[in-house]
C-alpha cells in the first residue's frame, strides 16, 4: 500500500505527556500533511455518550457510537486544528473533563476499538497526514512510512501535564499528577487491546532536554525526499 500513497503517513506514538500532540501538530503543519488525533476519535466517542446519556458500562451502545462516528479535522490558516463531528466542531468539547474520563474508560473496550482503528485507517488509506496516538505505528498503521516513537521521562511527563492542568485553572498537586501518569503507563503498556509499545523500526527520539522545534525538526528529517 504504501507505494499507492502520493503523500506519506507519519505515525508518532508516545506515552502520555511525551509531546506528541504538540509535536505532531507543529511537524505536520511544516511538511503540509494533516495533523490527526487518534485519541480524539475515542473522545468523540465518550463525547457522544455523555450527550446521550449512555453509560461507560453499556458495550454495546458504546460499540454502536463508535461504529457510526464521524470525525474529521481542519488546519486554519494560522495552523489551529479544528475537529468536526458529524459535522459540527467539537473541539473545545472534546477537552471536557467528563468527556475525558470516559474516554479513558471507553478506550480498552475491544470492539470499540476495532470500529475506530477501521475508521483511522480509512481516514488515513490516501496518506498525506501525521497521526499520534499509542497504537499508530503498530496497529493503524503498522506500513506507515515514517514511524516515531516519543518518549520523556515520567518525571518529566507529569510535570508537563501538570502544568497544562493549572494552565486551565485546575487544583492538583504535582504528587497526584505523577501517580496518574505512572498508573496511565501501567494501564497502556500492560492493556491486552494493542499494548503502547514501539515498532521494531520504529525510530525513538527523546523530548528530554530538548525544545520543541528540536524534536519537530529530528521528526522532518525522517520524511522521504
Amino acid at each position: 500500500m504504501p507505494a499507492l500513497r502520493r503523500k506519506p503517513i507519519v505515525a508518532i506514538d508516545g506515552p502520555a505527556g511525551s509531546g506528541k500532540s504538540t509535536v505532531a501538530k507543529l511537524a505536520a503543519r511544516a511538511a503540509g500533511l494533516q495533523f490527526v488525533s487518534s485519541g480524539a476519535y475515542y473522545r468523540a466517542v465518550a463525547l457522544l455518550a455523555v450527550r446521550g446519556g449512555v453509560a461507560a458500562t453499556d458495550e454495546a451502545a458504546l460499540t454502536a457510537l463508535a461504529d457510526g462516528v464521524n470525525l474529521r479535522f481542519t488546519t486554519d490558516d494560522d495552523g489551529a486544528v479544528r475537529a468536526w463531528l458529524n459535522g459540527d466542531e467539537v473541539t473545545d468539547a472534546l477537552r471536557e473533563p467528563a468527556v475525558e474520563q470516559m474516554a479513558s474508560t471507553i478506550a480498552v473496550i475491544p470492539p470499540v476499538r476495532a470500529h475506530l482503528v477501521r475508521k483511522l485507517r480509512e481516514y488515513g488509506c490516501d496518506g498525506g497526514l501525521v497521526m499520534e496516538g499509542r497504537d499508530i505505528q503498530t496497529v493503524v498503521f503498522p506500513d506507515a512510512e515514517v514511524k516515531v516513537y516519543l518518549t520523556a521521562s515520567v518525571e518529566e511527563r507529569a510535570r508537563r501535564r501538570w502544568e497544562e492542568l493549572r494552565a486551565r485553572g485546575e487544583t492538583v498537586s504535582y504528587a497526584a499528577v505523577l501517580d496518574e501518569v505512572n498508573a496511565r503507563d501501567a494501564r497502556d503498556t500492560a492493556r491486552d487491546a494493542a499494548p503502547l509499545r514501539a515498532a521494531p523500526d520504529a525510530v525513538h527520539i527523546s523530548t528530554d532536554g530538548r525544545s520543541i522545534a528540536q524534536v519537530v525538526a529530528a521528526v522532518l528529517a525522517l520524511l522521504p525526499a
